[in-house]
This record gives structure tokens, sequence and C-alpha cells, in this order.
């Protein structure tokens, strides 16, 4: 593997610079003094920022973006071989490295370099943690899978030996990291056009446990099922979270104040405790807490300072937002698109104290619909209202012989109030003209669902 001398900047082009990720590095390098270039099909506030920076942005994915310049290419999981960039740098024999290697090299770089991983929850929890972080006074260098505002985006470049970052375990990207500490959320089916089954993604979360050094640290909940075959014979330590058990962090005495903003006591080893009172909602905030407490004790940080700390985090873009008021009728916007983060966001819509949840629902992919159908459903079900989307493809051009029809027809049997709708304009149309006094409305899904909440508020 191509490997990257950090300290001797060169002319680094990214195929699809405008990803979440794929940007954010490459504003690390431009800030490092390194030529960047890179493509995407569209245009993006993301890549105007790098742009603004330095970046040379192209946009289509042509051979000819490849120039002389280039010293190593840089590409992203959705990127293949019949791409006109990617069969043009091979032709020239350009060093070439996937997003994840990338990331590798750059931890390796930091001492302390800490790695949120998890089927759900890791850019809300890598954002808890950089927000107590920075108030710390620590400096970190962030790369976060979301916008955030206390760091002006989705990237944050510290003079720090500290690196925060989420590992994402999709085509086992996490396995080309370097983490001194490594945090695992939850473990659940997900990403099944290339996991093969849940066993299969155990096995690469294990795989991401035995990356942390015998002087790390892993911090891990138990409630993961079986969790001895992710933990046992590891030479690291291991910290276990969690809202039940024997837990080293626990989280006791869950209340939930308006909003459905949870209030809980953390009793963390040696019986030291602190009373959080979180400014984002929901149970599954409270285990996304609770890992930050775990690995922020581990850098010394005093629990009380925590918890303070906590107080000041209102969450990143996209992950239960409040998009604005049509009157008394609330919208909301938030990224789940697996069961379980519908089942923990719906929850958190539940206690919100609406007159209704009318959830407006984008499905994320034909293989995760498909493989996944009967759970949708019934994650779904707890919203009063459910209005379903076209499937947003992302990176499939298969669509299984699927449509959000055949989900909508699973909920209905179910006795629920559901329809599914072609487009957007409909979409809002039909909200604006059944939408009651005292409704919430839930737009979810990690495609471009956000564009119907954000129409909506321009409405009023």
């Amino acid at each position: 593997m191509f490997e990257i001398e950090f300290d001797h900047p060169v002319g680094i082009h990214f195929i699809g610079i405008g990803g979440i990720s794929m940007s954010g590095l490459a504003e690390v390098l431009l800030m490092d003094g390194f030529r960047v270039s890179g493509s995407d099909t569209n245009k993006s506030e993301l890549t105007e920022q790098l742009a603004r920076h330095g970046a040379r942005i192209y946009y289509g994915q042509r051979k000819e973006n490849i120039t002389d310049d280039i010293d190593v290419v840089v590409y992203s999981a959705a990127v293949h071989e019949d791409n006109e960039e990617f069969a043009e740098a091979k032709r020239r024999q350009l060093p070439m490295l996937t997003r994840a290697e990338l990331l590798g090299q750059l931890m390796r770089n930091y001492p302390t370099a800490i790695a949120i991983s998890g089927t759900h929850g890791k850019t809300t929890t890598t954002s808890m943690l950089a927000e107590v972080m920075m108030r710390e006074d620590m400096d970190p260098t962030v790369s976060v899978g979301g916008m955030l505002d206390s760091i002006g985006g989705n990237i944050r470049v510290g003079r720090s030996e500290m690196f925060l970052t989420e590992a994402c375990e999709y085509t086992d990207s996490f396995l080309s990291l370097f983490p001194t500490i490594g945090v695992i959320l939850n473990v659940r089916a997900d990403h099944l056009d290339y996991f093969k089954d849940i066993d299969h993604i155990r096995r690469s979360f294990r795989a991401f446990a035995e990356l942390i050094p015998e002087d790390g640290i892993l911090v891990v909940s138990n409630d993961i099922e079986k969790l001895d075959e992710l933990t046992d014979g590891l030479h690291c330590r291991i910290i276990t979270v969690g809202k039940e058990g024997k837990a080293d962090y626990l989280a006791a005495d869950i209340v939930y104040r308006e909003g459905a903003l949870p209030d809980f006591i953390c009793v963390g080893p040696d019986d030291e405790t602190a009373r959080f009172s979180l400014a984002v909602p929901g149970e599954h905030n409270v285990m996304n807490a609770l890992a930050t407490i775990a690995v922020g004790r581990c850098l010394g940080i005093p629990m009380e300072r925590i918890a303070e700390d906590l107080k000041h985090f209102g969450g990143t873009h996209r992950r239960f937002e409040l998009k604005g008021r049509l009157g008394d009728i609330t919208v909301i916007d938030d990224y789940a698109h697996h069961p379980d983060e519908i089942r923990a966001t719906l929850t958190a819509a539940n206690r919100w104290g609406a007159k209704r949840v009318v959830c407006v629902f984008q499905p994320h992919t034909y293989s995760r619909t498909k493989a996944l159908m009967d759970d949708f459903a019934d994650a779904l079900s707890l919203a009063d209202v459910i209005v379903l989307a076209k499937i947003y493809p992302a990176r499939e051009k298969d669509n299984l012989g699927i449509s959000s029809q055949d989900l909508a027809d699973r909920i209905a049997a179910m006795g629920k109030e559901v329809v599914y709708i072609d487009t957007f304009d409909e979409i809002e149309d039909y909200l604006l003209g059944h939408s009651q006094s005292g409704d919430l409305i839930l737009t979810m899904g990690a495609g471009d669902i956000v564009k119907v909440g954000n129409a909506l508020v321009g409405k009023r």
C-alpha cells in the first residue's frame, strides 16, 4: 500500500470529494499544505467550502480530471472500476487509496486516536465527545459524518495529539484504522448488500476490536448480544456501558423532560456518580452519552465536568433536527434509515407530546428495504400516520423487484394509516392538506427526504 509522507505534501485527487467523510479528509490535507483536487456529480455546500480553501473541484467524473500533477488518488466505497477517473488512474499506474486507508494513515500520526463504531449512533456519539473535548480545551482533530455547528461543519483541525473519528463498518472500512481507544455502540444487521448476515457483521466488529493495542481501551455496550464473542481474549482494557446489568458505566433513574429530553444518573467505577441532563431526545442518546462519559473519563475528565459539557450539546444536523413550525405543527428531520434507528426516533417523537406523529419515510437502498421489510413495517407502525416516498437507491441500480408500495402494504395489513406517494411535491401537498393542529411531522431517511421538511417550513 502507498504510504503518504505527511511531512512532504503532494498532489492528492479525491473521486467523490463531496461525500461527508471524503470532504473532511480533503480539508485536513488542505490545512496540512497538500495540493487537493477532486470531483463529484453535483455542487454542494461541502464542495464549495473546499473550493474556497483552495481545492480544485470538478463536477462530473471524467478521465480528463486525472491531470499530470496528481501523485495519489483516493476513492470512496461508492466508486467502481467502470468510473472514468478510476480507470484513468489505473491506466497511469497512480498510487490509489481507499477513503478508509487514508483515514487510517492519518490516525497513525496521533498518539491518542479515538474511533467510534457501531451500526447506529456513530455520528451523534462522535459529536458528543467532540463537544466535551473542545470544552475541556483538548484541541482535538475531529472527523464526523454529519454537520456539527460547534465545529462549523464536518471537520475540525486541532493542534493537539488527539484524533477523533467515526469508524464505519460498511465494506469493512473500519478495519483500515489504527485506534488507541475504540468504541462499539451496538451490532445490528445492516448493509446486507455487503455483509452476508449478522454473523459476518459480528466477525467484522470482533476484528475491529482486535485492532486496539494492548495498552489501548475498548468501550463497548453490554447490551450487545453474546458480548463475550466480541471481547474474549482481547489484550486491551475493556470498559462496558449499559442501562442494566453490571456495566462499568450504568445509566440509572432515567426520566424525561418536555421534548423527550432525558435525565439520568450515571454510576461509574468506585461508585462515582453524576446527574446528566441531555439536550438531545430519546433513550438511544442516553447510550450515546454513556459511551462519551466512559471515553471522557479515560481521558481524565471528571464526570461532573462531562455532565456540564453535555448540557451544551444540541445535536448535529439531521439528527432529530427541528426544522421549523407551521403554526402549531412541528416539523422535525432525522437521518434514521434502519429499523432500530426508526424505533428509537419514533419512541422519542411519541414522548414529544404531539397530538399525532406523522412520519414521512424514504427507504434507503433496495437491498436494505427487501432484507428488513418486516422490521421496517413494525418500526414505522409506532407512528400514527406513515407517508412513504420512493426508495432512495443510493449506490444501487437493481431494484430487486420491490418498491415502497410493498412496504406500504405490510404496514396497512397491521391496521395503520399509511399512504405511498410518488413525488416530493405531491407529498408536500398531501401534508399541507391533511395535517392537523398539534401534529409533529417527522421526515426520516438517509436520502434527500430532508427537502420535504425544508419546503414545508418555507410555506408558512
